[in-house]
């Protein structure tokens, strides 16, 4: 549950980027800027949902109440890491993404499958 409530974030953050180049022509960095300034409060908003509803657990008493305090508490604890550090980290990958993406484009074709070829095996022509 908690790697897909941060996968999704995630997801949101990079398509609200590629959405702002793609209508806006904003430069990559602006577009993640951008997407995550956006996408801020939603995702603060339900992770924190999210941590709020495992504390029942995280303070649980009674019959079984150790495994449910330990479960609870790595889980919360677990989304409030995942949340702060993934503000900074998504945005990092997909300026790296894309401006791997763009120098790959930008190269000629020639070059795209030399570099295609497994190395020290080069085609050549025979007579």
């Amino acid at each position: 549950m908690l790697i897909g409530l941060e996968t999704k974030n995630a997801i949101l953050v990079v398509e609200f980027g590629v959405e702002l180049r793609e209508k806006h022509g904003m430069s990559i960095i602006d577009s993640a800027k951008e997407a995550s300034r956006q996408r801020l409060r939603p995702i603060l908003m339900t992770s924190f949902a999210f941590i709020m509803g495992v504390l029942p657990m995280a303070r649980a008493t009674g019959a079984g109440a150790y495994s449910r305090n330990s479960l609870g508490i790595v889980i919360a604890f677990g989304m409030l890491v995942s949340t702060v550090l993934g503000r900074f980290v998504i945005p990092i990958y997909y300026v790296l993404g894309e401006q791997i993406g763009e120098w790959f484009r930008s190269r000629p074709a020639a070059e795209r499958a030399e570099l295609r070829q497994p190395s020290g095996r080069r085609e050549t022509s025979r007579p």
